[in-house]
C-alpha cells in the first residue's frame, strides 16, 4: 500500500481545496436554467441567456454548436441545460434513426400519422388549412418529444426533374409564402421549432452537393427568398436549415451574402442548422450565419474516426480557433445565444402544451387536407363522379393502386401506423358495384441512391392488364411516379419527363380495348401527357400519406367535390419549360456550376411572357360543380404606393351541388422600365359555396407588394404608371382585367 507522510497528504489536500473551492462558489452564482410559467417575456429570457453564458466554459459553448448523434445537439450536464433533438421532416415525424448511423432504431412506438406532401397542401389554396396541418405535425412531434422539426421546404418548383419538389410548395413565391407561414404558426403552438429549409437557391438534386448556382439579385429576392423571407419575418420561424449547393462560388449553408440577408436584414433571431454534411469551411461557418452543425461522420454522411462529431468544423477546429485568437469567441457566444433562445421557445418552455399521436382528429386533418388538394384536371363526358351501383364493374389497373408511398423518397420517408391505398379506399367505399385489380407493371423497391430492378414478369403483368381492362365497364388506372432513386426522391433527379415502367405503352392498349378510361396520377411532378386524349378523366392525386386511399375514394364517388389547383405547372414538352429551355448550362448544370438564365421567368411567368402554352396552367383545377366570377371592381382608379387595394367581386356557384372555388388575383405593370413577368399572383381566396348560393369577396394587397428588386439601390422599387388587375381562376383563365394608377 503506498503511504503519505502527514505533511504530503495536508499539502494535497490544500492542493485539492484551492482546485474545488472557485468550483464551489461558481456553482453558487450559477443560474437557475428552468423558467417559471410567468417568466417568458423576451427581456427576462435575454438576460437569463446572458447569466447563463457568463457561466459557460468555452468548451462547453462549442460543444453545443455541433451534433452528438444523427439528430441531437449535446446539451450541459452540469447545469441542466438540455439536448436537443430534432427529426425529419415536413409531412410527418420520421422513425427513430440509429445513434450513429442511417439505420431504423427498431422502436416499436414509433409510428405515425403520415400527413399528405407538401405539393397537396399547396394546392389546396387554403392557409387556414395549412395551419391545421402544421399543428396537427407539430402535435405528433412533440408526442415524440422533438424540439425542431426538419420542415417546411419551400425552395423553388424550377424543373419538374427535381427529385424533391414533392415536398415543396410550388413554382410561385407568393402562393408559397402565404402557405409556409400558417404552416409554421401551427407547428411551433406546441413549442417544437420548424425549420424552414434549404437556404437558398437548392432546387434541383443532381449534383446538389457541388454545383454552383449563379442568378441574378432580382431573381433572388423576387422568386427564390420571399418564401424564406415570410417564413422569418412573418411566420417568426425559430430555425431554419442551411442548403447543399453553391451560391456565386460559396456553399450556401454559411454565405456572407446570405447570412447578412438573413440575420441583419430580416433580423432572423432563431438558429441556423446545416443540412447533413453541408459545412465545409470552420471560419465560413463561424463567420456567416451557421449555428449547429448536423451529420453524421467527419464528412456529415459517412463514417468516420471515433468520436468523430468532435472533428465537425464547428466542433475542436473551432475551438482551436478561438483559443488560438484566430476566431473571437464573441462567434460562439451569439451561436449560444441563439441556441438558448431556441431551448427557451422549445424543451426548457414552462408553458409547452403536451402532445397527441395517431388521434382521430389528425387522420381527419390528413383526408381533409388530400381532399382539398387533389386536382380534377380533365373529366369529358362527366366521368367523374362515378357512381356505387349493382352491375358496374371496376378495373382498378396499376402499381400505385396498392403501393407503399411513405416508404422511400429519403429524408421524407416515414413509418406509418397504417397506409389506407388507393385500391382499399375504393374497395371499402364501392359496396355495389364489383372491383376488379391486376398491377399491370411493377417497378422495384424503394432503396437510397439505388435503382433495383422488378422481380415480376413484365410482359405477363402486362397481358393480364389488358384481359382485365377488357371485362370491365370502367377502368381506373392508378400510375404516375413514385418514391424510388430516380422518381420523386432525394439524392438525384428524374433522368425522363415521361412515365416510367411503360405505363404509356400500357394505357394506349388499354384504350384499344375500353375507352372508358380514368386516369389517377400519383405524382409530386409534372409528368408529360402524350397519352391524355386516351382518358376521359385524370385526377391529380399526390403522395396523400394515411389516409390516401379513403381521399381518393371521396373524390372519385363523388362524396367530396374536387376543389384543388395546381400550385406548378404542366409544361406540354420539357423544352417548355424556362429551365431546361437554355440548354445544359441552365440545367442541370455542367458539373461545376449553373446559370439560372431565365432569371425572373420561372413558372406561369415564363408561360404567359413568352405565350407558351401549357399542358396544364398554375392555378388550374376542375369542379364538379360550375362557378361564374362577376362584378369585379377595383374600390380607386388612382392609388399612391401607401395604398391598400382593395377588390370586390362575386363568385356563384351555378352548378347542382357544394364545391369551392379559388380565385386568383394577379397584377403586371403596363410597359415598364424593366423587365417584368406579364403578371404575378398577388392575391388569391378559397370560397365555399353551396348549391346555388352567391358570395362577396374581397382580397386585399399593399400596393408596396407591387414592386421589383431595383439593383441600382439593392432595395425594392414601385413604378409609377399604368398596372394591370386580372382575375380568375388560372393563370391561363382570366375571366377580368382592369387597370389602374399607381403615383
Amino acid at each position: 500500500m503506498m503511504r503519505f507522510s502527514f505533511k504530503k497528504s495536508k499539502l494535497l489536500l490544500s492542493v485539492i481545496l484551492c482546485l474545488h473551492i472557485p468550483h464551489i462558489i461558481g456553482q453558487n452564482k450559477i443560474p437557475t436554467i428552468q423558467l417559471e410559467k410567468n417568466q417568458i417575456s423576451s427581456e427576462f429570457i435575454e438576460a437569463k441567456i446572458d447569466s447563463i453564458i457568463a457561466v459557460l466554459t468555452l468548451e462547453e459553448k462549442v460543444a453545443m454548436t455541433h451534433a452528438q448523434s444523427k439528430f441531437s445537439t449535446k446539451g450541459v450536464a452540469r447545469l441542466g441545460i438540455p439536448e436537443v433533438w430534432m427529426s425529419d421532416g415536413p409531412h410527418g415525424v420520421r422513425e427513430e434513426i440509429s445513434w450513429d448511423a442511417w439505420s431504423e432504431a427498431g422502436w416499436t412506438n414509433d409510428a405515425i400519422t403520415a400527413f399528405p406532401a407538401l405539393t397537396c397542401l399547396a394546392a389546396s389554396f387554403n392557409p387556414e388549412l395549412a395551419e391545421e396541418y402544421g399543428f396537427s405535425l407539430g402535435e405528433e412531434a412533440r408526442y415524440r418529444k422533438k424540439d425542431v422539426l426538419l420542415g417546411p421546404g419551400v425552395n423553388i418548383y424550377r424543373t419538374p426533374l427535381n427529385g424533391r419538389n414533392f415536398e415543396y410548395l410550388g413554382e410561385d413565391p407568393f402562393l408559397a409564402s402565404s402557405m409556409v407561414v400558417t404552416y409554421i404558426k401551427g407547428v411551433q403552438k406546441n413549442g417544437v421549432a420548424a425549420c424552414v429549409k434549404h437556404y437558398a437557391l437548392n432546387n434541383q438534386e443532381h449534383w446538389r452537393d457541388k454545383i454552383n448556382v449563379e442568378v441574378s439579385d432580382r431573381a433572388l429576392h423576387e422568386i427564390y427568398l420571399p418564401a424564406f423571407k415570410a417564413a422569418v419575418q412573418k411566420g417568426n420561424t425559430w430555425a431554419l436549415m442551411g442548403a447543399y449547393n453553391k451560391f456565386r462560388g460559396q456553399h450556401t449553408t454559411h454565405h456572407k451574402i446570405l447570412s447578412e440577408i438573413l440575420k441583419t436584414d430580416w433580423k432572423f433571431d432563431g438558429v441556423v442548422i446545416s443540412d447533413w454534411g453541408s459545412a465545409h469551411n470552420t471560419k465560413e461557418a463561424a463567420l456567416y450565419g451557421l449555428d449547429m452543425e448536423m451529420g453524421t461522420g467527419t464528412d456529415g454522411l459517412g463514417t468516420g474516426t471515433v468520436n468523430h462529431y468532435e472533428y465537425y468544423y464547428l466542433a475542436k477546429p473551432f475551438l482551436k480557433a478561438i483559443k488560438e485568437g484566430e476566431l473571437g469567441e464573441d462567434l460562439v457566444n451569439d451561436k449560444v445565444r441563439r441556441i438558448l433562445r431556441l431551448m427557451y421557445r422549445t424543451n426548457l418552455n414552462p408553458n409547452r402544451p403536451l402532445g397527441k399521436l395517431n388521434n382521430k382528429e389528425h387522420y381527419q386533418t390528413a383526408r381533409k387536407v388530400a381532399t382539398e388538394g387533389i386536382v380534377l384536371l380533365k373529366n369529358d363526358d362527366n366521368f367523374f363522379p362515378i357512381k356505387d351501383q349493382k352491375g358496374l364493374t371496376i378495373a382498378v389497373i396499376g402499381e400505385n393502386a396498392t403501393r407503399n408511398m411513405t416508404r422511400g423518397g429519403g429524408s421524407s420517408q416515414l413509418k406509418p401506423l397504417f397506409e389506407i391505398s388507393p385500391l382499399q379506399g375504393i374497395q371499402k367505399r364501392y359496396k355495389n358495384a364489383t372491383i376488379i385489380y391486376t398491377m399491370g407493371y411493377e417497378s422495384g423497391a424503394p432503396v437510397y441512391d439505388k435503382v433495383l430492378p422488378a422481380t415480376l414478369n413484365q410482359d405477363s403483368l402486362y397481358v393480364k392488364a389488358i384481359e382485365v381492362a377488357k371485362k370491365a365497364d370502367v377502368v381506373l388506372f392508378i400510375g404516375g411516379l413514385n418514391k424510388n432513386h430516380l422518381q420523386d426522391s432525394e439524392g438525384d433527379d428524374r433522368e425522363d419527363f415521361d412515365l416510367p415502367y411503360g405505363q404509356e405503352k400500357l394505357i394506349n392498349e388499354i384504350y384499344e380495348v375500353n375507352k372508358n378510361l380514368g386516369f389517377l396520377l400519383v405524382t409530386g411532378n409534372a409528368v408529360k401527357m402524350p397519352w391524355i386524349s386516351k382518358t376521359k378523366g385524370i385526377l391529380q392525386t399526390w403522395y396523400l400519406g394515411s389516409t390516401a386511399g379513403l381521399a381518393i375514394a371521396d373524390i372519385v364517388s363523388g362524396d367530396v367535390n374536387p376543389s384543388g389547383k395546381l400550385p406548378f405547372s404542366f409544361p406540354k414538352e420539357l423544352n417548355d419549360n424556362a429551365a431546361h429551355t437554355f440548354g445544359q448550362i441552365s440545367y442541370p448544370g455542367d458539373g461545376v456550376n449553373q446559370e439560372y438564365i431565365e432569371d425572373i421567368l420561372v413558372g406561369y411567368r415564363w408561360f404567359d411572357t413568352r405565350k407558351i402554352k401549357p399542358q396544364y396552367a398554375f392555378g388550374f383545377g376542375l369542379s364538379y360543380a360550375n362557378f361564374k366570377i362577376s362584378d369585379v371592381k377595383l374600390d380607386k382608379e388612382n392609388y399612391t404606393k401607401k395604398d391598400q387595394i382593395k377588390v370586390t367581386l362575386e363568385v356563384a356557384n351555378t352548378g347542382n351541388r357544394e364545391g369551392a372555388e379559388v380565385v386568383q388575383v394577379y397584377i403586371g405593370k403596363h410597359k415598364s422600365k424593366v423587365k417584368r413577368a406579364v403578371k404575378e399572383l398577388k392575391g388569391f381566396s378559397k370560397v365555399y359555396l353551396e348549391k346555388g348560393e352567391n358570395k362577396l369577396v374581397t382580397i386585399s394587397m399593399n400596393a408596396s407588394s407591387l414592386g421589383y428588386y431595383n439593383t441600382d439601390i439593392s432595395d425594392w422599387s414601385v413604378e409609377d404608371g399604368t398596372y394591370y388587375l386580372y382575375v380568375g381562376n388560372a393563370s391561363n383563365n382570366i375571366v377580368k382585367k382592369i387597370k389602374f394608377e399607381l403615383f
